[in-house]
């Protein structure tokens, strides 16, 4: 494996969240590169359908201003899928945004 290549984003988990409110349900994308420590979202799809037909851009490399494309069907199929409340998604936000930890992940997954 040449440099450029150990350079690249290779996603280790995708999560798709299916969230409940009130008056509408909501999906969310959400990928995790644990060997960098790169964390990605995309958010707000009112119906599947919208979301599987977004392209999810991925950064070709750290640092570079590439962007390469992945149909959501193509993710969903590896992805864990999640059916959240809003308490739990609101849990999630906050663990989201911290420093990557494998075990803060799996506590959180189980």
């Amino acid at each position: 494996m040449n440099r450029r290549q150990r350079q690249k984003i290779v996603p280790s988990t995708w999560l798709i969240v299916h969230r409940q409110t009130a008056q509408q349900a909501y999906y969310c994308i959400y990928m995790l590169d644990w060997k960098r420590r790169a964390c990605f979202s995309w958010e707000e799809w009112t119906s599947i359908s919208e979301l599987m037909q977004f392209r999810v851009p991925v950064r070709s490399k750290i640092g570079g201003h590439r962007y390469t494309s992945q149909p959501c069907a193509k993710i969903a199929k590896k992805a864990i899928w999640l059916h959240v409340d809003e308490q739990q998604y609101e849990q999630l936000e906050q663990l989201f945004y911290r420093p990557i930890s494998h075990k803060q992940w799996a506590n959180w997954l189980q």
